[in-house]
C-alpha cells in the first residue's frame, strides 16, 4: 500500500475522529472561557501553545500512522492469535483492554523516562481548561505510544477497530481537562475518571504527581495502587516540577529530550548513562566528581 493510501487510512482511524469533533472542542473552550472570566484560569499565550501543539501532534501523528504504526501493526494482524469480530460483547472487551493497555502507556509514561519525554508536553501548562486537553506532543509515535496497544491487535481485534476505541477514550477524555465541574456522585467518582479526579493527575503537588492514569475508568488506579482524591485541603499547582519557560510550542515539545540527551552525554559507565532511558524522570547518578547531577521530577 503506497503512503498516500496509508495516510488515508490513518486520517480514517483515528485524526479524523479527532479532527471531525474540533468544532465542539472549540465551542467548549469557548463556552468554558466565557464561564470564567475575569479569573485566571485561562492565559492565551498558554492556549495558543496547546492549541498549536495539538494542531503539530494531528500532522505528526497522520504522518507516522501511514510510514510506520499501521505497517507494524497490519504485519501483527497478519500473525494475530485469533479473528475477533465486533460485537456488543467484543466491543465491551475491546474497550476495556483498550483502557488497560492506556493505562499501562500513561503509567509507563510518567515513570519511564523515554516516554515522559514526549508526555511532558501535556503537562507542562500551569491552568487546566479545555485548552490544555489540546496540549499534545507531536514526538508520541517518535517514542512509541502506539507500542502498548500492540497486544490487543496481536489478538485479534483489526488495527481501525483499535483505533476508534483509543480515539473514543481520547475524546472523553477532552471533556475532564476542567475547573468548570466540581466533584460528581459517588458512585460517578468510584468508577470513572472524573474531572476531579484528572486535575489531581496534573499537579506537580506531591501529593498528586504521578497518580490517576486511567483515561476513560478510575478502577485500574484503585487497583493497583496509584489513586490519589482531590482535596480541598490542598489545591491543585498544576504544571511540572521543572517548568520550561515561555509559550513556544517546539521547545514544550523538545526540551525533556535534549536535557535527556545531554544526560546520556555526561561522562560515566555506559550502563548508567543508558538507565537514563528507562528509569524515572526523577533519577539521577553520581558524576564523576562524586556530585549527583539534578534529573528533572515528573510533573
Amino acid at each position: 500500500m503506497d503512503f498516500l493510501s496509508q495516510l488515508l487510512r490513518s486520517l480514517g482511524t483515528l485524526e479524523l475522529t479527532l479532527l471531525s469533533l474540533v468544532p465542539v472542542f472549540l465551542l467548549f473552550l469557548a463556552a468554558e472561557a466565557w464561564h470564567f472570566r475575569g479569573r485566571a484560569i485561562f492565559r492565551p499565550k498558554d492556549t495558543a501553545a496547546s492549541m498549536s501543539l495539538g494542531a503539530l501532534y494531528l500532522l505528526a501523528d497522520a504522518i507516522f500512522m501511514a510510514i510506520l504504526v499501521l505497517v507494524v501493526y497490519d504485519f501483527v494482524y497478519q500473525h494475530r492469535l485469533f479473528t475477533i469480530e465486533l460485537t456488543a460483547v467484543t466491543g465491551v472487551l475491546l474497550f476495556g483492554l483498550v483502557e488497560f493497555c492506556y493505562y499501562g502507556f500513561h503509567r509507563a509514561s510518567h515513570r519511564i523516562r523515554w516516554f515522559w519525554t514526549a508526555h511532558v508536553a501535556h503537562h507542562s501548562s500551569e491552568y487546566m481548561n479545555f485548552g490544555t486537553a489540546m496540549r499534545q506532543s507531536p514526538i508520541y509515535s517518535l517514542v512509541g505510544n502506539w507500542l502498548f496497544y500492540l497486544p490487543v491487535v496481536w489478538l485479534g481485534f483489526a488495527p481501525e477497530a483499535v483505533l476508534l476505541m483509543l480515539g473514543a477514550n481520547l475524546i472523553y477524555q477532552y471533556f475532564i481537562h476542567t475547573q468548570w465541574v466540581g466533584k460528581l456522585h459517588p458512585a460517578v467518582e468510584f468508577v470513572f475518571n472524573t474531572p476531579s479526579h484528572h486535575r489531581a493527575h496534573h499537579g506537580r503537588n506531591p501529593r498528586y504527581i504521578d497518580r490517576n492514569y486511567g483515561g476513560i475508568l478510575i478502577l485500574f488506579d484503585r487497583l493497583f495502587g496509584t489513586f490519589v482524591e482531590e482535596s480541598a485541603d490542598e489545591p491543585v499547582d498544576y504544571g511540572i516540577t521543572n517548568q520550561p519557560s515561555g509559550f513556544n510550542p517546539l521547545w514544550h515539545t523538545l526540551h525533556e529530550l535534549v536535557a535527556l540527551v545531554r544526560d546520556l552525554a555526561r561522562p560515566g559507565p555506559l550502563g548508567q548513562r543508558l538507565k537514563h532511558l528507562w528509569a524515572p524522570p526523577e533519577w539521577e547518578r553520581e558524576t564523576g566528581e562524586g556530585e549527583r547531577h539534578y534529573a528533572p521530577d515528573s510533573g
